[in-house]
């Protein structure tokens, strides 16, 4: 029996209803939410993991993400009908960490909630220093500090950070990157992580036009060049 938390905010009770049953069946305690409202208020409560659908008949998902944002870093996995990439760019801009593109397979919903709570688990216990202390990256708490400062970031970013951090200097491809923090493909990834990697360096930068952590190896990929302590 799993111990996470999930919470469902869906307006559409068959889709909820289907995404419900598979989870459990997974062991997964699953709550459901059919409003922005409803979804604000049980927000409050300690989830593992929230799907969220942008389309809700009184408050948009992006709102609700944007709020979520504010004290939360717990993963969002956002149900959409639009298939637009630059309208998914824009959801995962706002700190979502994942995209599900309507209509769409239970089964694959419920492989993604997996891979991300697996992901989010997986972090041993150690601190991480750069640049005599200017960056530190805990990842038994997944505190990033900026100095003295905590740096919010999504548990996606955090992954992506993580997984260049530990291997300084090296050379990163997109579909590397959302191989080892999503552990599947998807479409459109390289776009995604460019987004994600944007998102990092604003929060973790001084100036993210001559970063000094995350370079951008041009035709390549990303590496990180921070200098460990």
């Amino acid at each position: 029996m799993n111990d996470e938390k999930i919470l469902i905010v869906e307006d559409e009770k068959k889709i909820s209803d289907i995404v419900k049953s598979y989870l459990e069946r997974d062991g997964f305690k699953v709550s459901v939410a059919e409003t922005g409202q409803a979804a604000l208020q049980l927000i409050k409560k300690d989830f593992d993991l929230i799907i969220l659908d942008l389309m809700l008949p009184d408050i948009d998902g992006e709102t609700i993400c944007g709020s979520i944002r504010e004290f939360s870093d717990v993963p969002i996995i956002m149900l959409t009908a639009k298939s637009a990439e630059e309208d998914r760019i824009k959801g995962l801009g706002i700190g979502a960490d994942d995209y599900v593109i309507k209509p769409f397979s239970p089964r694959e919903l419920a492989a993604r909630v997996k891979a991300h709570l697996r992901r989010t688990k997986k972090n041993e216990k150690k601190l991480l220093s750069f640049n005599d202390g200017l960056l530190t990256i805990d990842t038994l708490s997944m505190e990033v500090k900026k100095g003295k400062d905590v740096t919010p970031l999504t548990a996606t970013e955090f992954r992506i950070l993580l997984c260049m951090a530990e291997k300084p200097q090296m050379v990163f491809s997109r579909l590397q990157i959302v191989n080892a923090v999503q552990g599947y493909d998807f479409e459109g990834y390289d776009r995604v992580i460019d987004a994600h990697v944007k998102n990092i360096r604003h929060k973790i930068e001084d100036n993210p036009q001559r970063p000094v952590f995350i370079k951008t190896v041009y035709g390549a990929g990303y590496k990180f060049i921070g200098a460990p302590d």
